[in-house]
């Protein structure tokens, strides 16, 4: 089990390996397979693509949303190659924290010059 601090190192670790390989200008789909790649070699647990239902009125709605990145069933990482992000990206990022119970989120624009300009957390 990570320290959270030691988490967040790893995960930016592997969030910048990724954006030296690959620079801006893919699909979000190939930075996600490469950070899913990194994360996994760096030993830390992570799944993609993890389903979150909406419960309603004490059903189970399947509702196509879908965590990007999940890692050591603690971190969300919601990925992006857009030219900037928008505030729905951060409300998007929210309710997946809210819907899973985690409490950090990370949300990454790869589509940038320097990454660190592409990098936010968020927490609840």
């Amino acid at each position: 089990m990570f320290q959270e601090q030691e988490l967040t190192g790893r995960i930016l670790k592997c969030a910048y390996e990724v954006h030296t390989a690959l620079s801006p200008g893919l699909l979000e789909k190939v930075y996600e397979e490469c950070l899913f790649y990194e994360l996994a070699e760096s030993g830390l647990s992570v799944t993609r693509q993890e389903e979150m239902p909406i419960e309603y009125k004490g059903i189970e709605i399947e509702a196509g949303y879908r965590i990007d990145l999940l890692v050591e069933d603690k971190i969300i990482l919601e990925l992006k190659a857009v030219a900037e992000l928008h505030p729905i990206h951060t409300a998007q990022l929210f309710t997946y924290l809210k819907l899973s119970g985690c409490r950090i989120g990370y949300l990454i624009n790869f589509n940038v010059k320097s990454l660190k300009d592409g990098i936010k957390r968020y927490s609840i």
